[in-house]
């Protein structure tokens, strides 16, 4: 079992930055992680995923530039710098891990954490 606890998010204005986190705790080890988002009426989707060592990134192409993801395996985290952010990048970000291979989409993912919420101002 793997638990995932998220942290960081809050208000920020258009072009401006956050980052948030996410600590991981239990079997964590060869798992991947990445990040969702969820927008009010809209579907969970996919944002950014690292493998486990690392070397893979994988991001959906309206945050390719801006985000950059990044896993910490000594600590058990993992983290999401948002740069550039924009009104349409308002939703609550979720942490995501699975076991069977890169968290790209929802179908892989084996673990949720509970969201924080991210709000970009106009």
């Amino acid at each position: 079992q793997v638990q995932l606890v998220e942290s960081g998010g809050g208000l920020v204005h258009a072009g401006g930055s956050l980052r948030i986190s996410c600590a991981a705790s239990g079997r964590t080890f060869g798992v991947s992680m990445g990040w969702f988002r969820q927008a009010p009426g809209k579907e969970r989707e996919f944002v950014a995923a690292t493998s486990w060592s690392d070397d893979s990134l994988y991001y959906a192409d309206s945050v390719k530039g801006r985000f950059t993801i990044s896993r910490d395996n000594a600590k058990k985290t993992v983290s999401l710098q948002m740069n550039s952010l924009k009104p349409e990048d308002t939703a609550v970000y979720y942490c995501a891990a699975g076991r069977r291979t890169l968290v790209s989409t929802y179908k892989f993912v084996d673990y949720w954490g509970q969201g924080t919420q991210v709000t970009v101002s106009s």
